[in-house]
């Protein structure tokens, strides 16, 4: 028991809290993934979150200086076209020919540039700009982010607020229009005249490193000079450093050809610069410098995927190494300028607090193992212990319901009941012996059952059979088996089928084979059994396998019915089948012939009456003609559907059907029902179907379904009753309708509607009819692939409809109503194959040839409808053969005619066939046989 608890229980117990402290282990180290995987994209959101903030505020910043500069180009384009003012300034000129200011009056500071000669400087503009000063001195005050604001003209004449001594900063040859911030403002590079900023370049008039935002001054199509407004990049810094990032990071601002403008002094120690905004330098500039080439992020091996993701994109985030170190970088455009403002943090500091978590609950992990090391050594000493005392106590109880349980399987079904101490155990004893009392009652039952059956199989009825299949005997048993003089101690496999016919003993042995093989393990097969006296019996064998058998050997165990009756009865009932449908024939080819019939003295009553009529002087005679006329025409119209009805019942008609246009149809009716239902005081109404809209049918009979339907509304509205025909699309077809405003019909006697002869009691009204129309305008809807009905309130009228499919789809992808049979004739009787030409019709498509070609043509299209095998050749394969034509597409429904010059022998062949024909061939039988083979379903004869 100690083995058996170790075993089952302590060892899964320790692999389960292996596997759990495991899983902690695994699933602290998932969870810490996932919370850095977290972390990290949450970091990116808010660093791109930050960097979208920071990046709107400097834009709001840069916007209001653009605006600004918008205001001083403005301002100053004014003040060019104003008259020229008492000059106030005095300028004094240099040994080189420049102009200057050379001293401070609290405007701005002037300098002309010996570029232009001193003779050609325009005096008057730089009286005109003075007026200026009072906005320059009041833009600046306002707003501390701004170093100077400037207006440089074509002519290199430079206005700059705030004061400063320009001859002593400027060379006196500086060249204005060749410096980037004149020519980002001309026509080509600035044809919109909009403020456009410039990138960090180091000022000529000694404030640094600086950017300026500017904006061109026109008189009329001719660039004057260009206004501007300079940032400080210490200035800018200033404006960066308060904008607060999270995780101690800082931002970065970089211009649209990746060169870093403004960076934070903790920038400078991660990419390894230094922001130059207090260079000084001993020489006047005379043209433009800008930053150098190791600000520019391209150049750098750490970040030049930065700076290629920056050129792709507006925004978005990068993992960045800088000085072995990784960086997450946010970034965001500055609209105004296409500056990228850059938010970057140690991702050492976001992830310092979930690495230190992670430790601490792996800590804990360890001593967790540790705990459960230390509680499981003294779990399994105390376990160890009450296994070994709970063991002498099972042993003894045990041993007792061993014996009870012996003396049960011998037949004593009372032992001597054993107790324990152990409820369990004592409850286990008591149900032992219950169990004991209930296979005494289960025995007795069991032995009745097998009365009760005994009594059964000998009914002279049913009977039992036993098949063993390692030695092919079979044994039966019960009153059949007694009648038709089985025996009762068993037989060969070989003798049983020597009392059956030839084709149920071949069925019999594929029943066998396949309970042999396994591929069955339950069989159902109906055998014809020879009896004593010479005569036939049907018998329904059923039966399956038992494949734990107490001998040890398999066999198999079923049941024998007698069903000679109910095969009879079958067959009769086939006869009976057959001879109704023989007169239905019959009564449709008299129909057909007593309307032809008919037809001709009524086309003479009526032709001789139209002659009388045309004759008569007097008003009776004339009346009385019309009364002749009027009943000929009814008469002639039932003979009409009669021939209709008669022709769609004897054989399938033959529809071509076609896309037909609706509204001409539909209009083509209504002309000719038009005289018909002007008589009867109506006024018939079209609703036009939409233009283009088709149905699938054959124009003639669709016609012939409409004028039909508008007659019966004719006859059976009221006077100036609604009288109309039309036509809608639905998803899945066309509804064609048409309504009358009659008396409507009854639901009782809506399902009769379309019966033939069918008139629902008007059959004594003045109104004529045959009661066929509707039956007939059903049947051709079907003919069609549509459906007919009707919907109908008493007292209101109804609506007759009918829907065919759309003709656009159908032409596309054409239906063929009538598929011709196919007839194939397997022998080489020149007199059997002159029979069948003969009797070749249009919708029948014959051929000839050996099986073989049947099989491969059966393979490639399906089984022919009708195979005709002449048997007087010889053909060993003919049996196989068949069974593969039978395996085709459409094999099951194919039938078989045999053809031999002795009929009844063919019947031994072992072939499911339909039906016999002796040789040699009676056209007339023949052609009666085919003609019921093509109408009927197929009834297998054996």
């Amino acid at each position: 028991m100690w083995r058996a608890f170790v075993g089952s229980a302590l060892i899964p117990l320790i692999l389960v809290e292996t596997v759990l402290v495991g899983c902690y282990l695994l699933s602290n180290q998932a969870i810490r993934d996932a919370q850095l995987a977290y972390l990290g994209r949450s970091a990116n959101d808010s660093l791109g979150a930050s960097a979208e903030q920071n990046a709107l505020i400097i834009e709001n910043q840069l916007q209001h200086i653009g605006d600004t500069t918008a205001l001083l180009a403005r301002m100053t384009q004014e003040a060019l076209q104003r008259p020229v003012a008492a000059a106030d300034e005095l300028l004094a000129l240099s040994a080189q020919g420049a102009r200057y200011s050379p001293e401070d009056r609290g405007g701005a500071a002037s300098f002309y540039s010996s570029a232009t000669p001193a003779q050609q400087h325009d005096l008057a503009k730089v009286a005109r700009l003075s007026a200026l000063d009072p906005l320059l001195k009041e833009i600046k005050l306002h707003d501390r982010t701004i170093a100077s604001l400037y207006f440089n003209s074509w002519d290199s004449y430079n206005r700059i607020y705030p004061w400063f001594r320009t001859d002593q900063q400027y060379p006196p040859d500086m060249r204005i229009p060749e410096f980037n911030f004149y020519y980002l403002a001309d026509a080509a590079h600035n044809p919109d005249k909009d403020v456009r900023w410039t990138d960090v370049y180091l000022d000529p008039a000694g404030h640094g490193w600086m950017m300026s935002a500017i904006a061109p001054v026109y008189k009329g199509d001719f660039l004057e000079g260009v206004a501007g407004i300079d940032v400080t990049v210490s200035e800018l810094l200033t404006q960066i450093d308060r904008l607060k990032l999270p995780w101690s990071g800082y931002l970065l601002l970089v211009s649209a050809d990746s060169t870093i403008m403004a960076m934070p002094e903790q920038a400078e120690h991660d990419f390894d610069l230094r922001e130059l905004t207090q260079e000084s330098h001993s020489q006047k500039l005379s043209n433009e410098l800008f930053k150098p080439e190791d600000f520019n992020l391209k150049s750098r091996g750490d970040t030049r995927e930065l700076a290629a993701r920056l050129l792709e994109s507006t925004q978005g985030t990068l993992e960045v190494s800088l000085k072995g170190r990784a960086h997450l970088i946010a970034w965001n455009t500055i609209a105004s300028t296409g500056w990228r403002l850059l938010a970057v943090v140690d991702k050492e500091q976001v992830m310092a607090a979930t690495n230190a978590l992670a430790s601490h609950y792996r800590n804990i992990g360890y001593l967790m193992i540790i705990g459960l090391l230390g509680f499981y050594l003294v779990f399994f000493s105390i376990l160890w212990m009450r296994s070994r005392h709970l063991s002498e106590r099972l042993r003894q109880p045990i041993s007792g319901i061993g014996r009870m349980l012996g003396e049960i399987g011998r037949g004593q079904w009372q032992p001597i009941r054993t107790h324990s101490s152990i409820r369990e155990l004592d409850d286990m004893a008591g149900s032992v012996l219950t169990m004991g009392g209930q296979l005494a009652t289960s025995e007795q039952q069991r032995q009745m059952a097998q009365r009760r059956l005994m009594s059964l199989i000998d009914h002279p009825t049913s009977g039992m059979w036993e098949y063993h299949l390692e030695d092919d005997g079979i044994t039966f048993r019960g009153g059949l088996c007694k009648r038709l003089g089985l025996p009762v101690r068993g037989m060969s496999r070989e003798g049983f089928l020597a009392r059956l016919s030839t084709e149920s003993a071949i069925q019999f042995v594929d029943a066998l084979d396949s309970l042999r093989a396994g591929r069955a393990p339950r069989i159902e097969v109906e055998l014809r059994l020879l009896r004593e006296d010479g005569s036939w019996l049907w018998l329904l064998c059923q039966g399956r396998t038992l494949d734990d058998s107490t001998e040890g050997t398999r066999i198999a165990l079923g049941t024998l019915v007698d069903i000679d009756t109910l095969k009879h009865t079958e067959e009769d009932l086939r006869d009976r089948t057959l001879q109704a449908q023989a007169a239905s024939r019959a009564k449709s080819r008299f129909i057909s012939s007593m309307s032809h019939e008919l037809r001709t003295p009524l086309n003479a009553i009526h032709g001789f009456a139209q002659l009388m009529s045309m004759q008569a002087n007097d008003l009776q005679s004339r009346d009385f003609l019309q009364e002749i006329l009027g009943a000929s025409q009814h008469l002639g119209n039932l003979v009409d559907d009669l021939l209709d009805w008669s022709s769609l019942q004897a054989e399938t008609q033959k529809l071509t059907l076609v896309a037909v246009p609706l509204l001409g149809l539909l209009e083509e009716c209504a002309e000719m029902i038009g005289p018909q239902a002007q008589n009867a005081g109506l006024h018939l109404e079209i609703t036009k179907p939409p233009p283009g809209l088709d149905v699938w049918a054959e124009p003639r009979r669709l016609r012939q379904v409409l004028l039909n339907l508008l007659s019966n509304a004719i006859k059976y509205n009221r006077p100036e009753g609604k009288l109309l025909i039309g036509a809608e699309q639905k998803t899945d077809g066309v509804c064609i309708y048409v309504e009358d405003g009659g008396m409507g019909i009854e639901p009782a006697l809506q399902g009769e509607l379309f019966e033939p002869f069918q008139r629902l009691g008007k059959e004594n009204t003045a109104i004529q009819g045959t009661g066929i129309g509707l039956a007939l305008c059903r049947e051709l809807a079907s003919l069609m692939e549509g459906k007919m009905g009707l919907y109908s309130v008493p007292g209101e009228g109804s609506r007759f409809w009918i829907e065919l499919a759309r003709g656009a789809e159908r032409a596309t992808n054409p239906v063929h109503t009538l598929i011709h049979p196919r007839l194939f004739y397997s022998g080489s009787d020149p007199r059997a194959m002159d029979t069948f030409r003969l009797l070749h019709a249009d919708h029948i498509e014959f051929q000839e040839g050996p099986l073989a070609h049947c099989l491969a043509d059966a393979r490639d299209k399906g089984a022919p409808a009708i195979l005709l095998v002449d048997c007087d050749e010889e053909d060993a394969a003919r049996i196989n053969t068949l069974r593969q034509i039978r395996r085709c597409a459409q094999g099951q429904d194919m039938s078989l005619i045999l053809i031999g010059s002795t009929p009844r022998s063919l019947a031994m062949l072992g072939i499911e066939f339909q039906g016999v024909l002796g040789k040699p061939l009676d056209n007339d039988e023949l052609a009666e046989l085919i003609g019921l083979l093509l109408e009927q379903e197929h009834s297998d004869v054996y």
